[in-house]
């Protein structure tokens, strides 16, 4: 279908009815069932394996997955309100729906044999199979090109051998959809994909030292002699980079409409406390600064949901690669979730810090998310690029 240039596409914003009430749905839902347990879970460090075990029945571990695969497809706005108001309760929850669609089903739907997704989908839409992405290496970030996991092709298969860092819902997970080289001379062109079961001999899984992000478990993943059998390839030998490319647009949609969510929800804690918090006779609401920090906030928050949508909207109307929207839209809803955080815990002051308020973690999972699926620095290069023509979509 003709697209015409990048900055010349444009789209409708207004929501369905439908669409209206999956956002309600979710959203009771979130602040019913995860909202209450999120601060505690934190405290302990412990990963949400309960409130996880009730996103299948409502249908929220599958919107991307066709029906005929056990899943609850929707359009891919739908599925950008669903990791939206999730994200605004839980990072983690909405991490979980993120990864399982944006990175492993999208990609074993496009790129995978029917083999694959027969045994894969319906697995992944009942709850049965949680999904990691094995993507970050710890020299490499965010140079998926310069991958230093190898795959060596074995009788019957391949070997990998590699690290991988950060890598969330690891010791969780049923399913990794893991990237390595069979050629490192070759950068990108030597790039390779994989699904492997973590239970595989020669994987070993240890815990990931963080700050923030507790109840995540954020892993390392190690790779010695692991075998996989040829079934596991995904895709093409070599022809990985593609998948990747393909997998990372619909990943830094989610990851920004997650990022939307987390913007609102520094916006929905600091509203209230502008109104009731008093100093000098008066509601702090009512001094400019604090009102000029509020406007700042509606305005970051409704201008990257617009960019969100946007870009959802573009999917849903056949755009296949959108890698230019989805960089401006990763960027900007990230920044701006850092930065509504930041502002909401000027506002709370000192119990912006204090372990009585939520603002104050808003802050250290925002960041975190302006490194994932690529860091500020990697997203305005690339926008860049496809402004100048020097790079196409």
């Amino acid at each position: 279908m003709p697209t015409g240039p990048p900055l010349e596409r444009g789209a409708d914003f207004d929501l369905s009815e439908e669409q209206r009430q999956v956002r309600r749905s979710v959203r009771e839902f979130a602040e019913k069932e995860i909202a209450p347990h999120v601060e505690r879970y934190e405290q302990e460090e412990r990963y949400p394996l309960e409130l996880i075990a009730k996103l299948a029945p409502l249908g929220l571990m599958g919107p991307m997955i066709p029906e005929r695969y056990g899943g609850s497809f929707s359009d891919v706005l739908t599925y950008g309100i669903i990791c939206e108001e999730l994200a605004r309760i839980d990072w983690v929850v909405a991490s979980v729906v993120s990864v399982q669609n944006s990175l492993a089903a999208s990609s074993i739907l496009r790129f995978g044999s029917e083999a694959q997704k027969d045994h894969w989908l319906p697995r992944m839409a009942r709850g049965e199979v949680l999904s990691s992405a094995c993507l970050t290496e710890p020299d490499g970030g965010t140079d998926l090109g310069n991958l230093r996991t190898t795959a060596a092709r074995v009788a019957g298969g391949y070997r990998l051998n590699g690290t991988k860092v950060f890598i969330s819902h690891a010791a969780h997970a049923g399913l990794f959809v893991v990237v390595a080289t069979l050629d490192r001379a070759k950068k990108h062109k030597g790039v390779t994909a994989f699904l492997v079961d973590p239970d595989n001999p020669g994987i070993e899984i240890s815990n990931f030292p963080m700050r923030t992000l507790k109840r995540d478990n954020l892993a390392e993943v190690r790779f010695i002699d692991a075998f996989v059998p040829d079934e596991s390839l995904l895709g093409e030998e070599q022809k990985g980079f593609p998948v990747l490319g393909s997998a990372l647009d619909m990943g830094r949609y989610s990851v920004a409409a997650r990022c939307v969510g987390q913007s609102q929800r520094s916006l929905d804690l600091s509203i209230p406390y502008a109104l009731d918090r008093e100093a000098f006779g008066q509601k702090i609401g009512e001094f400019q600064m604090i009102q000029q920090k509020i406007a700042d906030m509606v305005c970051r928050t409704e201008s990257a949901r617009a960019l969100v949508y946007r870009l959802g909207r573009m999917k849903d109307a056949g755009i296949e690669r959108a890698s230019m929207e989805a960089s401006m839209a990763k960027l900007m809803a990230s920044e701006a979730a850092t930065k509504n955080a930041l502002d909401g815990i000027q506002i709370h002051g000192g119990y912006g810090l204090s372990a009585e308020y939520e603002v104050g973690r808003l802050l250290l999972e925002a960041k975190a998310l302006e490194f994932g699926e690529g860091t500020s620095e990697l997203h305005r290069k690339l926008i860049a690029e496809y402004a100048l023509g020097l790079r196409k979509q």
